[in-house]
């Protein structure tokens, strides 16, 4: 079943989400193949800047603490891409979806402390090739107002 253009437009958000110095470290060390859940904790890759997970490489550096990995943005910001893609009234057999594909653009760095707030909308909704294409669009802001991450979302819904 084809999804209902009708949807294009419907807004989805704010979510809402604080960024943790923790997190952060986390996801670095996770990059590293490391599992900190586990307490396996290891070491980031050597291509990995010290500036992503050492708060006292950080506190020397630019930013004057732990910045997120650019790729940390997924964490909040596929929240309405979620949500669009969990609409009942959307109807997306959720069987079906695979991911196609996202796009981020980043505006300004995140830092620990960040209360961020994301919102989103469906932009396209189309058809192609017997496949439906859901295309969500997000921004996210800081507390002062500024967009510090854009997305761009795609999942294509196979046919039956």
């Amino acid at each position: 079943m084809a999804l209902d253009p009708q949807f294009v437009g419907r807004a989805y958000g704010p979510f809402t989400y604080e960024i943790g110095r923790e997190k952060l470290r986390e996801f670095s060390l996770i990059l590293g193949g490391s599992v900190p859940s586990a307490g396996t904790f290891g070491e980031p890759p050597a291509h990995v800047s010290p500036l992503l997970y050492s708060q006292e490489a950080a506190q020397a550096g630019p930013y004057g603490d732990v910045i997120a990995f650019p790729s940390f943005a997924v964490v909040f910001a596929i929240r309405p891409f979620s949500a669009a893609i969990a609409d009942p009234e959307l109807g997306v057999d959720r069987v079906r979806l695979v991911h196609g594909e996202q796009e981020l653009e980043f505006l300004g760095v995140m830092r620990p402390g960040d209360v961020l707030t994301t919102t989103g909308h469906i932009s396209e909704l189309y058809r192609k090739a017997g496949m439906d294409f859901l295309v969500v669009t997000t921004e996210t802001r800081n507390a002062k107002g500024e967009t510090v991450v854009r997305g761009v979302w795609t999942a294509v819904i196979r046919p039956a």
